[in-house]
C-alpha cells in the first residue's frame, strides 16, 4: 500500500508483531550470540543476514535507515555517526586514490574542506564548478577518472537552490552517480531521488533530529543507479571483494543492494563512525514529528524573512521563498512546499551592526548549530570565520555583515519582535 509522507514518517521501517514492543526498542548490545560457529560464519561470508557486531549493523539502527529510505523513496540506507561521516561514505564508496570528484561550490563548508584538504590527501581530485553554470560549463570539468559529482539542495549557509536535474543530466552523460546532500530541505520538501540524483545524504543532527539532542547521518541509495554499465568506472561494486571472500557486490546483491551493503561490509566495518542504537533511537522520535515541524519552521522563515526584507535598517535578505530572489523559480520547481527554516541578511550598519544585533538578541541563541526547534543565531565573521579578513570573508561569499538566521518553531510574532528591538538597538 502506497503512504503519505506523514504516515511513513510514523510507521515505516519497525512494524512490532503481536506482544512485540510498540516503540523500536534500543538494542543497546555490541554483540550477538550464536547457537553454532557455522551459522556466525555465514553472516561473516554475506551469505545470511543478521547481526553479529554493532559496528556493522544494529536492529535499532537498521530499522530508523530503514524509515528514512522510505522517506527519500530509496531502496537502502545506512545510518552514520555524523552528517560528515555520510558525505564521506557516499563518496569514498565509489572513489578512491587517483580518482576524481566534480563538486558544487555551494556546499556546506566542512564538506567543502573534507573535499579539498582530507580526502585530497588520499588521493582524491576535485573540481569545484558553479552551481549556475550551464550544462556544456560543468560538463569540462569531468575527466577519465571522475566518479561522483555531488551538491546540496539548498546550500548551508549560501542558501543557493540546487538544479538538481541539470547536475543529474550531466552526471549521468559521463557515467557516474549523483549525490545530493538533502539535509535542509530534509524529504518533506524535496526528495531528490525523483528529479534524477542516485545518492541521498542528510546530517540527522539537523531538522530530522530537531531537538539539538543527537549527532548523526544517512546515506540513502536509489538502487537504480547502474554500476553494472561502467565496470571499469566502479571496479569495487563490480569486480570480486578478497576481503569478503570474492564476493561481486553488484551479483550478489543487485543494484538496490549494492552500494550501502559494501558501504556496511567494507567501509563501516575498517573505518568505524557508527550511530550509537540511543541516538538513532532520539532521531526516530524527532522523524515522527518531521513534516509538521518543517511546516512551521518554513513557515516562521516565510514570515521574518519578508519582514526584514521591508525593514528599512536591513540592508538584504537571502531566502528563496522571497520573490525577487535569485533561486525563488528554481524554489518553486524543487521546493514548492516550502525550502527551510534558515535565513541569511545583512544590516546597513554592517560589520559593526550585526555584532551589536547579536549582543541584544533574546530569543535567538547564538550557536553554530541550525535546524533546531529553538531559533539560533550566527555572525560567522566574529565567530566560526573570525580568522579571516573582510576580503577574505568576501571571497569565501560569507560578507562581514552576513548574519545566519535559523528560525525555530516559537511563535512567529514572538520572533520577529525580537528581531525588531535588536535591530534597533545595533
Amino acid at each position: 500500500m502506497n503512504q503519505n509522507l506523514e504516515t511513513l514518517c510514523i510507521q515505516a521501517g519497525y512494524s512490532p508483531k503481536s506482544g512485540e514492543p510498540r516503540q523500536i526498542p534500543i538494542v543497546q548490545s555490541t554483540t550477538f550470540k550464536y547457537a553454532t560457529s557455522e551459522d556466525m560464519g555465514k553472516l561473516f561470508d554475506l551469505e545470511a543476514s543478521g547481526y553479529f557486531y554493532s559496528r556493522l549493523a544494529n536492529p535499532t539502527c537498521d530499522a530508523v535507515a530503514a524509515k528514512i529510505a522510505a522517506l527519500e523513496g530509496g531502496a537502502a540506507a545506512m545510518l552514520t555517526g555524523s552528517g560528515q561521516a555520510a558525505s564521506f561514505y557516499a563518496i569514498f564508496n565509489i572513489a578512491g586514490c587517483g580518482d576524481h570528484v566534480v563538486a558544487s561550490t555551494a556546499i556546506y563548508g566542512g564538506t567543502y574542506n573534507l573535499l579539498s584538504v582530507t580526502m585530497k590527501r588520499m588521493g582524491i581530485d576535485v573540481t569545484f564548478v558553479d552551481p549556475d553554470a550551464s550544462e556544456e560549463e560543468l560538463s569540462r570539468a569531468f575527466r577519465e577518472n571522475t566518479k561522483a559529482m555531488f551538491g546540496e539542495t539548498i546550500a548551508n549557509p549560501a542558501l543557493n537552490v540546487l538544479d538538481i536535474e541539470k547536475f543529474a543530466r550531466v552526471a549521468h552523460a559521463h557515467g557516474v552517480p549523483l549525490i545530493v546532500d538533502n539535509t535542509f530541505a530534509t524529504p518533506v520538501n524535496c526528495r531528490p531521488i525523483e528529479w534524477g540524483a542516485d545518492i541521498v545524504t542528510h546530517s540527522t543532527t539537523k531538522y530530522m533530529d530537531g531537538h539539538g539532542a543527537a549527532l548523526g547521518g544517512v546515506v540513502v541509495d536509489s538502487g537504480k543507479f547502474d554500476w553494472t554499465r561502467y565496470p571499469h568506472k566502479f571496479p569495487g561494486l563490480c569486480t570480486p571483494d578478497e576481503s569478503y571472500h570474492g564476493v561481486t557486490y553488484t551479483e550478489r546483491f543487485g543494484l538496490a543492494g549494492a552500494f550501502i551493503t559494501k558501504c556496511t561490509a567494507q567501509l563501516m566495518r575498517d573505518l568505524g563512525s557508527v550511530q550509537s542504537p540511543q541516538n538513532a533511537f532520539y532521531l526516530n522520535l524527532g522523524l515522527e514529528s518531521l513534516p509538521f515541524r518543517i511546516r512551521q519552521h518554513c513557515a516562521n522563515a516565510q514570515a521574518i524573512a519578508e519582514f526584514l526584507s521591508g525593514h528599512p535598517k536591513v540592508a538584504w535578505v537571502k531566502y528563496c521563498g522571497l520573490k525577487g530572489d535569485k533561486y525563488y523559480d528554481l524554489a518553486r520547481k524543487y521546493l514548492p512546499n516550502g525550502s527551510c527554516g534558515v535565513i541569511s541578511f545583512g544590516l546597513k550598519s554592517g560589520r559593526k551592526g550585526a555584532e551589536n544585533f547579536m549582543a541584544h538578541l533574546r530569543l535567538g541563541a547564538i550557536e553554530t548549530h541550525v535546524a533546531d526547534s529553538r531559533t539560533c543565531c550566527l555572525h560567522p565573521a566574529s565567530t566560526t570565520h573570525r580568522q579571516m579578513t573582510d576580503a577574505e570573508l568576501e571571497a569565501a561569499g560569507v560578507g562581514a555583515d552576513l548574519i545566519r538566521l535559523s528560525c525555530g518553531l516559537e511563535n512567529t510574532q514572538d520572533l520577529i519582535s525580537d528581531l525588531a528591538q535588536a535591530i534597533e538597538k545595533a
